[in-house]
């Protein structure tokens, strides 16, 4: 690598082979475990190994997603593209303190599959997970509550299923403390997702409605992908096998940025559109790389 140099104009970047095995990664801080993981996605397919990543950080932090709308929201697109992956959440990490710790194991596939997901279809359930650490059980169960009374009340009349993760005194892992809540709606062909995060002085209420709102939003699109997703499969699509077309509920700064750089480095072409009355549809070529 030259030109990693604050101010620098210029960035030489010249690989080497890839090799999986065992890694771990420590950020130090509560620096998010789920952007690793996010730039860490396109390489992971062509390993020449089995690999197990272990990532120390932040797992529920402010300006990234958490780690369960990975799980439950990212992976269901990542294995229709061929993913062969899992993610095991060992301990949670909330800012400022950190200390969770992630586990990722990879069964390289040697390629990307190119990924058709325009139309939803009809949703068939909601579920989610709300978790509290450090705190009082009634934190999770409350944040619950208050997500499913409001999508109950918007008219969802699919089962609505959210788990709670909670932890007694004196067996909490945790450095924490820290609260947060991932809901999704389980589609036909695709599924959405929604999240948001406790903090000190927001009613757990607050949070479970945040949360629920913007599901519900996504689910008003009609689109097949949430505005969050859509930017991080931009870079899969465009090194998978074939063409490649989502539709997303909103072309947001980091789709569109995604969109540049991809073009920009690999010289893909993309075509984005209006799709229906709310969502906008992408389409891209892939360069259909291989190990």
């Amino acid at each position: 690598v030259e030109g990693v140099y604050k101010g620098s104009t210029e960035l030489v970047f010249v690989p080497g082979k890839l090799r999986g095995g065992e890694f771990t990664f420590d950020i130090g801080t509560a620096g998010s475990v789920s952007l690793v993981i996010q730039s860490l996605l396109p390489i992971l397919p062509f390993l020449d190994r089995k690999t197990t990543i272990v990532i120390r950080g932040g797992t529920d932090v402010p300006m990234s997603p958490p780690i369960d709308y990975l799980r439950y929201v990212l992976m269901p697109f990542l294995r229709m593209m061929s993913y062969e992956m899992e993610i095991r959440v060992i301990r949670r990490g909330h800012y400022p303190r950190g200390g969770g710790e992630v586990v990722v194991h990879v069964e390289p596939t040697n390629e990307l599959k190119a990924i058709d997901v325009v139309e939803r279809g009809e949703i068939e359930f909601i579920g989610g997970r709300s978790h509290c650490v450090r705190l009082p059980k009634h934190v999770a169960e409350r944040q619950a509550y208050s997500a499913k009374e409001y999508l109950e009340s918007k008219g969802i009349r699919v089962p609505i299923e959210i788990e709670l993760e909670y932890y007694e005194h004196d067996k909490d892992p945790h450095i924490g403390p820290g609260s947060g809540i991932v809901v999704y709606a389980k589609g036909e062909k695709s599924t959405l997702g929604g999240d948001a995060l406790g903090a000190k002085g927001k009613p757990a209420e607050t949070v479970g409605r945040e949360a629920a709102e913007k599901l519900y939003n996504e689910i008003l699109s009609n689109a097949a992908v949430d505005r969050h997703c859509g930017d991080m499969l931009v870079p899969l699509m465009a090194i998978a096998h074939g063409i490649s077309r989502i539709t997303v509920s909103e072309l947001t700064l980091h789709t569109l940025t995604a969109l540049e750089v991809v073009k920009l480095i690999l010289g893909v072409k993309a075509e984005v559109g209006v799709y229906g009355h709310k969502a906008y549809l992408i389409k891209l070529y892939g360069v259909d790389v291989k190990r």
